[in-house]
């Protein structure tokens, strides 16, 4: 499957549409059933039951993502500081931010330098650098 910058962004199909769906179902089904105990006057301990096991399940489903998610952004910061020191033997710019660098990743290596060195100069946004990018590297190990 070729990438470019109108077909790069990534859906997790299990995270998606399956357990970020699910856990916010169970969490309104929890707070349905606790609204139904306050009108009802009927505290069960079920009610509280699910609607704080909903409530963790749902931040734990975010909170695993966003683990996954920040481990992957500090893999293509390492990884690009590396594709840099190899193609040109300096160091990254300290100015790029984490979204440019995430941006740059998809730049070929005859154009990466390059195309660091107009983002530094011109403060390219990552939609700008995606769009300058001529000949996309696709990047299919993304969480």
């Amino acid at each position: 499957m070729e990438q470019s910058y109108t077909k790069h962004t990534k859906i997790d199909p299990l995270f998606h549409y399956v357990l970020a769906p699910l856990s916010l179902v169970i969490v309104i089904l929890g707070v349905i059933q606790f609204i139904q105990a306050l009108i009802n006057n009927s505290f069960t301990l079920s009610a509280y039951i699910l609607l704080f096991s909903g409530f963790a399940l749902f931040f734990i489903v975010v909170k695993v993502r966003l683990y996954a998610l920040k481990l992957q952004d500090r893999l293509i910061r390492t990884e690009e500081s590396l594709r840099y020191y190899i193609l040109t033997g300096r160091r990254l710019d300290p100015r790029l931010t984490l979204k440019q660098l995430i941006a740059l990743r998809f730049a070929s290596d005859e154009e990466y330098s390059l195309l660091v060195e107009k983002t530094v100069i011109e403060n390219l946004s990552a939609k700008q650098i995606k769009l300058e990018v001529q000949n996309w590297k696709a990047d299919f190990h993304r969480v």
